[in-house]
C-alpha cells in the first residue's frame, strides 16, 4: 500500500493555517504556530534523543510561503524568518492526524516552563 499524497497544499487567513488535501481523500488544516513549534529543523527538534528545543510566542506568526522541495516534502517560510525544516509528506500527515494529542503535549510543556504561547 501508497502511503498518501499530497494533490494540494494552500494558505488562508493570511498565512494563519496551511490546508493539504490527499489523494487518500484525508484533508488536514494545520495552524502555522503549530507548524513552526514542531517544525522538523535540527534548530526545533536538534540532532538527536534529547537536543529537542521548546519554541514559545508563536501564536501569531504567519506563513509567507511554500517552497516545493523535490517531490518529498515542502519548506515553509515563515514570517519570524524560520525556513530550515523540511516537512516531508508523511510528517504533515502525522502532523495532522495526531494534531490534538501533539498539540497538548506541547500545551504542556510550554506550561510546565512557565511560558506562554
Amino acid at each position: 500500500m501508497n502511503d498518501p499524497w499530497p494533490e494540494e497544499l494552500r494558505l488562508s487567513a493570511g498565512g494563519a493555517e496551511l490546508h493539504v488535501r490527499f489523494d487518500s481523500g484525508e484533508s488536514l488544516t494545520l495552524p502555522a504556530e503549530y507548524l513552526r513549534v514542531e517544525s522538523p529543523s535540527a534548530e526545533v527538534k536538534g540532532h538527536g534523543p534529547g537536543q529537542e528545543q521548546l519554541v514559545w510566542g508563536k501564536r501569531n506568526v504567519r506563513i509567507r510561503k511554500l517552497e516545493p522541495v523535490g517531490s518529498y516534502a515542502v519548506r515553509i517560510v515563515f514570517d519570524d524568518g524560520h525556513a530550515t525544516g523540511l516537512y516531508t509528506w508523511p510528517y504533515l500527515l502525522k502532523l495532522g492526524r495526531e494534531q490534538a494529542d501533539i498539540w497538548q503535549a506541547y500545551l504542556g510543556k510550554i506550561a510546565a516552563a512557565g511560558f506562554s504561547r
